[in-house]
């Protein structure tokens, strides 16, 4: 092999590791507990690159309205679902939308963009667990 070939194989090689780190192991998550007032419990979630926060803790038997604020234009983002809870709902570029469900069971729900690349969670805890 010639000195270029290797040049050209290192940095590939450096490409495909900063590309594996960045999509797959630099991000940490971001946790928030959901503010209830009104009898109804509250987050903003921003929608850019990724869900923030991206794990998001409320209470069991209390309705939940997620605000995905979007704030980029790609396609992988122009839908948010929520499987467990029957949700698949278009998200308007450069604006907010509402997404509410009542969690009736304790445990971790997962949510996502419409083609299964930006991931999130809802962790509902039992109605008299102080917020974590």
């Amino acid at each position: 092999m010639r000195s270029v070939d290797w040049v050209v194989l290192l940095g590939s090689a450096g490409f495909l590791l900063a590309f594996y780190w960045w999509f797959f192991w630099s991000k940490r998550e971001h946790r928030v507990s959901a503010r209830a007032t009104a009898g109804i419990q509250e987050v903003e979630v921003t929608v850019k690159g990724g869900y923030d926060p991206d794990v998001v803790t409320v209470r069991q038997g209390l309705p939940v309205r997620l605000n995905f604020r979007r704030e980029e234009s790609g396609e992988c983002t122009e839908r948010v679902v929520i499987p467990d809870f029957h949700i698949n709902k278009p998200l308007s570029a450069f604006a907010t939308t509402a997404v509410e469900f009542n969690p009736e069971q304790e445990g971790t729900y997962d949510f996502a963009c419409g083609m299964g690349m930006i991931h999130g969670k809802i962790v509902v805890v039992p109605r008299g667990r102080a917020d974590s």
